[in-house]
């Protein structure tokens, strides 16, 4: 039988749908005004013989269907210890929240921490620093120079940090430069959490701001560990809310 996973963020909706033998596919759309209907799309008709919703809106699926809903925590420790079965330490960088576990040797989540009061050093906050610089977010982690530079961005608001960017342009500083303090900004503000949950190697990026190779080599040069990165790490919540339809079922 087929099982499905869904997670329903911010900015986009993933959906995965798996048998025993693996993942039969992997898609996404962004999340938009409608996101009932988006799901509905992703997941087609017939759908799975079962699904699990997880993710910011999860519950949207909950009351339209007979759908089983399980938390963004329990959904990418479960997909991460499904592509890194050594997975101890995630860190999950999303369009709206920032999210670090740890797990135990057996992946059961141990702690976690979470920054989901604003959306300082999330996906959107790139994206919005990214078009401040004249980059696409998509591009934007390969323009971070890679020299020391003293440049520093102080605040991790937004729209603080926009206004910082902005003065600093009219100074004359560089764009790279001020892509690396950007990063950098994210850099100091994760790793603040995770030295509260403590490092245990593996460590997995998931998200999807872990495509950031800025990012994916400031962390390993500050918590001197390689991190490793799936090629769809934004899928990780989806592939582990369908892992638990499969395995639960």
């Amino acid at each position: 039988m087929k099982m499905g996973g869904i997670d329903i963020g911010s900015r986009y909706i993933k959906y995965v749908l798996l048998e025993d033998d693996g993942v039969l596919s992997f898609r996404k759309k962004e999340t938009g005004h409608e996101p009932l209907s988006v799901c509905l799309e992703l997941i087609g008709n017939p759908g799975p013989g079962r699904l699990i919703a997880t993710g910011y809106g999860r519950y949207l699926l909950e009351v339209h269907g007979n759908v089983q809903t399980i938390t963004e925590i329990k959904a990418v420790a479960r997909g991460a210890r499904e592509v890194f079965p050594s997975c101890r330490t995630i860190i999950d960088i999303g369009g709206q929240d920032t999210k670090v576990i740890s797990l135990n040797r057996d992946g059961r989540v141990l702690s976690f921490e979470m920054n989901d009061r604003c959306a300082a050093g999330t996906g959107k906050f790139l994206e919005i620093m990214a078009k401040a610089l004249g980059y696409t977010l998509e591009t934007f982690g390969s323009h971070c120079s890679s020299e020391n530079s003293p440049v520093r961005i102080n605040s991790m608001c937004t729209v603080f940090a926009e206004s910082e960017v902005i003065g600093l342009i009219s100074k004359g500083a560089k764009r790279d430069i001020i892509a690396q303090a950007l990063h950098r900004s994210i850099v100091d503000k994760v790793t603040a959490l995770i030295k509260r949950i403590g490092i245990k190697e593996d460590i997995v990026f998931a998200g999807g701001c872990a495509k950031n190779l800025c990012l994916k080599r400031m962390f390993e040069e500050r918590l001197g560990y390689e991190v490793l990165v799936h090629e769809n790490p934004d899928m990780l919540g989806a592939l582990g809310a369908a892992r638990y339809a499969l395995e639960n079922d």
